[in-house]
């Protein structure tokens, strides 16, 4: 369905602090319960519970939840050019 390069991406997504499922379900169309099912499956099952432990109820990851003070989705130099 995703080649390497989106799935990679979109596992760097998942992992980010700042980077909320709704924007992977916008650029990629997986749902929170799709993108669970993706991570355990292109991930190590040790790497998926501490993704799962770590993200759950995060505030950043979840729009709903996230403080509306907060308008970017990255960290000021995550793209900075080198």
């Amino acid at each position: 369905m995703f080649n390497q390069e989106q799935q990679s991406r979109i596992i760097e997504m998942a992992w980010e602090d700042r980077t909320p499922f709704e924007a992977i379900e916008n650029l990629y169309g997986l749902n929170y319960s799709q993108l669970v099912n993706f991570m355990r499956e292109h991930i190590s099952s040790g790497s998926f519970k501490v993704w799962r432990k770590r993200h759950g109820g995060r505030k950043t990851k979840h729009l709903k939840l996230r403080d509306p003070a907060i308008m970017r989705s990255h960290c000021k130099t995550q793209y900075k050019q080198r």
